[in-house]
């Protein structure tokens, strides 16, 4: 019962044929491949940058001092 023979599935596919039209499936196969390609192109475009991020720097300039920096070391000396 839990199984369909081919003779099952060609009945299916031919009572939709007959309800839709084949330009109306056309249409929706049309559709739906847009779609998983539209998918597709958003997921490769979301996982490699096109343009390489430059490294950030991390310190600053030799002799430069920043004044939001808090040094820790000193503050527990006092």
């Amino acid at each position: 019962m839990g199984s369909f023979s081919i003779w099952h599935w060609l009945i299916v596919l031919l009572i939709v044929v007959m309800v839709f039209g084949t330009k109306k499936l056309k249409n929706i196969g049309s559709d739906l491949g847009g779609a998983v390609k539209g998918f597709k192109d958003g997921m490769k475009e979301g996982s490699v940058p096109d343009v390489p991020v430059p490294p950030q720097q991390v310190g600053t300039a030799p002799g430069a001092t920043d004044k939001t920096t808090i040094d820790v070391e000193a503050k527990n000396r006092s």
